[in-house]
């Protein structure tokens, strides 16, 4: 499958190296580490296992790509007023288009661009760093749960989950992609945001028993939220433990938001937390501590130095 990769940051280029590695014409769609990976390739350091891409189909602009079957977004949310410019020159009549991005509203902006017969979300459970340019750090995980904007469009959502099986990639087709969306902010709420505001790593939020309660207090108020949005079923009542679980597992590691905030960048706050304050809002929802801890943020960045 010809695949462009849109986004080439840690999740960009973890995924994209697979899915070369596995047979399919993947090209990058670079800024940062272009120099570095057409001298050097692509070096990918991974819990699964060390591996050099020697040759990496890199480009600078999206019209030096060209129409592919598959575009694979992996930019930060704050940066979706460029759809059009990166996106449209990679989509011909038959191109799929597949979000991995964090948060809400992603489908649907991309949706109103493309239309939504052919757009698809993934929601990707990845613990993952940029190193130097050409090299990521692949930490735990990978799963990846996608389903399709349109639930007449599930046979090609199955079909790209095989892509990335087939690549290596642990990756299910569901038919609920905003419970799916949901789940993820279980997780993305607190530990992207506690540790963006502290600076804290999420082994330090667990270890701490005012960082635990808080985390597992903004974990009920996401998932009050959630089944209030008329989900397939429910998320299940230890939903949270098990997010607890999984996260107490990743020792020392830095959320992606952590990061952004350490190097300067803007923060995904509009897909992370206040789209979704607003969905909870619109079920009558109230969201306390998540509003409190958007809030802090937004503070944070606006007087930053």
């Amino acid at each position: 499958m010809r695949i462009a990769i849109v986004g080439a940051g840690a999740l960009g280029l973890y995924y994209g190296a697979l899915l070369q590695r596995g047979g399919n014409d993947v090209r990058f769609l670079l800024r940062r580490d272009y120099d570095a990976i057409m001298a050097g390739g692509l070096r990918v350091f991974s819990t699964g296992g060390d591996f050099h891409l020697a040759r990496v189909a890199g480009f600078r602009r999206p019209e030096e790509i060209g129409e592919v079957d598959l575009v694979v977004v992996g930019l930060k949310a704050f940066v979706n007023d460029r759809y059009a410019e990166l996106v449209a020159p990679l989509v011909g009549r038959n191109t799929l288009i597949l979000t991995l991005q964090n948060g809400l509203g992603n489908e649907e902006g991309l949706a109103a661009l493309f239309g939504p017969d052919r757009i698809f979300g993934g929601v990707a459970f990845l613990c993952s760093n940029r190193g130097v340019p050409g090299e990521v750090h692949h930490l735990g995980a990978g799963r990846i749960l996608l389903g399709a904007l349109c639930s007449e469009k599930m046979a090609e959502a199955e079909m790209i989950a095989t892509v990335f099986r087939s690549a290596g990639i642990d990756c299910s087709a569901v038919s609920d992609l905003r419970k799916a969306r949901w789940e993820k902010l279980v997780w993305n709420i607190p530990f992207n945001g506690i540790c963006a505001l502290t600076g804290r790593t999420v082994a330090d939020v667990l270890s701490s028993e005012s960082g635990s309660r808080l985390a597992r207090n903004l974990m009920a108020e996401v998932i009050a939220a959630a089944n209030a949005q008329g989900l397939s079923e429910p998320l299940a009542a230890d939903f949270a433990a098990r997010m607890i679980t999984f996260s107490a597992g990743l020792g020392p590691y830095r959320p992606s938001m952590m990061i952004d905030r350490e190097e300067g960048r803007p923060l995904e706050l509009e897909a992370i937390f206040a789209i979704p304050l607003e969905r909870g809002a619109m079920k009558g929802v109230p969201m306390p501590c998540v509003e409190t801890l958007a809030g802090l943020l937004g503070l944070a960045v606006a007087v930053a130095p």
